[in-house]
């Protein structure tokens, strides 16, 4: 697959979310970028703020194909509702007795799906979240000491309330890492909300829109990490501003090297998202804030945490916006 295919894959799936989702323009290009560097994104939003569409109109642009025939998967999209009863198996999966066949078989848990939405994932116990870590972090399930592979394309989009702190279990912060994006979703602008208004209760003429296929997406994946080039001082960017996040004292604890890791192939999906085949300054400076800031840990009473990264980002940038970022 080419770069031009894989932005003809990116912009059916994002006119399928902008279908449905209105005034979040911003929110959508992030989903996208994570979607298409294989990172897991966090929304801190208010209730009714679009979340669940979003991510239902995300998963419902993917088809399934003849993949799911040979594979667990059984729905493109998947929602769970995090509550503080819940237990591993009501994500990852049970074993099941067939009485009939006399043995156990595997009935699989809605992380079997491509796109999975994580409602109020703070609000489960520590032994739940366990559970989706190893999702998330390897990519497979572990039940009664049998592996299950997860599918390559596995994407969650997780929520959490800012605001209702009652009966929640703060992330870890191993699981935050986990996650490639943290992003605050504010209420839409006016016009949005009107439009909101003025479309609900009128039955709309949903277009034959099209869907792309798991492969497409996962060809793009690969297409954007082999062919949108990184240059070696855009690493040494990243790594010269982590390095001052990490000596800087409003800083309990920098950032990890897995998420300078992690930034690479999403610093490539919004190259590619901008029509560029390079990566460049303006890519860090748009993303850093949404993949850093989560993972900060600062002392009492610093509140501007955005300012701090790119406060920090400020010297390391003035270096690389000085070299040429183009492959040569």
């Amino acid at each position: 697959m080419t770069l031009e295919e894989a932005q003809r894959v990116a912009e059916i799936i994002r006119t399928r979310i902008q279908y449905d989702v209105m005034g979040r323009d911003e929110v959508i290009e992030l989903a996208l970028v994570s979607l298409l560097s294989g990172g897991h994104m966090l929304l801190e939003d208010y209730p009714g703020s679009g979340k669940t569409t979003l991510a239902k109109a995300l998963g419902e642009s993917i088809k399934l194909g003849e993949e799911s025939e040979r594979s667990l998967i059984k729905a493109p999209f998947r929602r769970v509702q995090f509550t503080p009863d819940m237990l591993p198996s009501d994500i990852t999966g049970v074993m099941v007795f067939d009485g009939q066949k006399n043995d156990f078989y595997f009935r699989q848990g809605p992380v079997f799906s491509f796109v999975l939405l994580v409602d109020e994932i703070n609000r489960t116990s520590p032994k739940v979240q366990s559970a989706m870590l190893e999702c998330m972090a390897e990519g497979q399930v572990t039940i009664d000491n049998q592996t299950y592979q997860l599918d390559d394309l596995f994407f969650v989009i997780a929520t959490q309330n800012p605001l209702d702190s009652v009966g929640t279990y703060p992330l870890p912060v191993a699981q935050l890492d986990r996650f490639l994006f943290k992003v605050k979703m504010d209420h839409i602008d006016r016009n949005s909300e009107l439009e909101v208004l003025n479309a609900w209760g009128i039955p709309r003429e949903r277009q034959e829109m099209i869907q792309v296929s798991r492969d497409d997406v996962v060809a793009a994946r690969n297409a954007i990490r082999h062919q949108v080039f990184v240059h070696e001082s855009v690493k040494t960017c990243l790594v010269d501003f982590a390095s001052i996040l990490r000596s800087d004292k409003r800083c309990l604890q920098g950032v990890s090297t897995r998420s300078l890791v992690q930034a690479i192939p999403a610093l490539q999906a919004h190259a590619m998202l901008a029509g560029r085949d390079y990566v460049s300054a303006q890519d860090i400076i748009d993303l850093a804030s949404y993949i850093f800031a989560h993972r900060l840990t600062v002392i009492p009473g610093v509140q501007d945490v955005s300012g701090l990264i790119h406060e920090a980002l400020k010297v390391p940038i003035e270096k690389l916006s000085q070299s040429t970022t183009r492959e040569t």
